[in-house]
């Protein structure tokens, strides 16, 4: 999915438990990050780590809005197919300015990692989102739960409040291993 919404659907602002989504066993590794690591080996050829989570302070809070909302300024959005002229996933950076929910997450996980924030605590993602298309979001694992920086939505959310289905993730330990989830995540609302 590559529209945001001009002005938020979600009700009133509520209290949300924040925890994180269960996660299955191994599953397929979504194309467009076998080709991203391709035209990219750098960034996958990493060795295993440890999961590590992020502290949920204040501080890492305000840095987790200020690059969500960094991001979802400074991409134009782009379908997949008017911008690289194909139907097959093209994951990568925000090279021209320009590009769907996949450039916004890596781009992301670009600016927290350079931030200081640990690889194994950021996630890509991929969801039905609430018109049950697929959509790929950065999810943060935090020391309170899961949170999702996403393109349609400028808040960060715990996974639990964007109503989205959740299909797969990677793992924390290494990024070149998907794992599955196939949960709901609860009701669209903001914290």
């Amino acid at each position: 999915m590559f529209k945001r919404p001009s002005s938020p659907t979600m009700a009133q602002p509520v209290a949300v438990d924040l925890r994180s989504a269960a996660i299955g066993g191994r599953t397929s590794v979504p194309y467009g990050w076998i080709d991203f690591c391709h035209r990219r080996p750098k960034e996958c050829k990493v060795p295993a780590l440890k999961a590590a989570s992020v502290k949920l302070t204040q501080q890492n809070m305000r840095t987790l809005k200020r690059i969500n909302q960094k991001a979802n300024r400074a991409i134009e959005p782009v379908s997949n197919y008017d911008h690289w002229g194909t139907m097959m996933d093209h994951w990568d950076y925000p090279v021209d300015g320009k590009g769907d929910c996949k450039i916004y997450a890596l781009y992301k996980r670009k600016l927290l990692m350079e931030a200081g924030f640990p690889r194994q605590a950021l996630l890509m993602t991929v969801v039905r989102d609430l018109n049950n298309e697929g959509h790929t979001i950065l999810t943060v694992k935090t020391d309170k739960g899961d949170l999702v920086l996403d393109n349609l939505v400028d808040e960060v959310r715990p996974w639990n409040a964007t109503g989205y289905y959740f299909l797969k993730r990677q793992s924390q330990q290494n990024p070149n291993i998907w794992v599955s989830i196939n949960q709901r995540g609860g009701t669209a609302r903001r914290l």
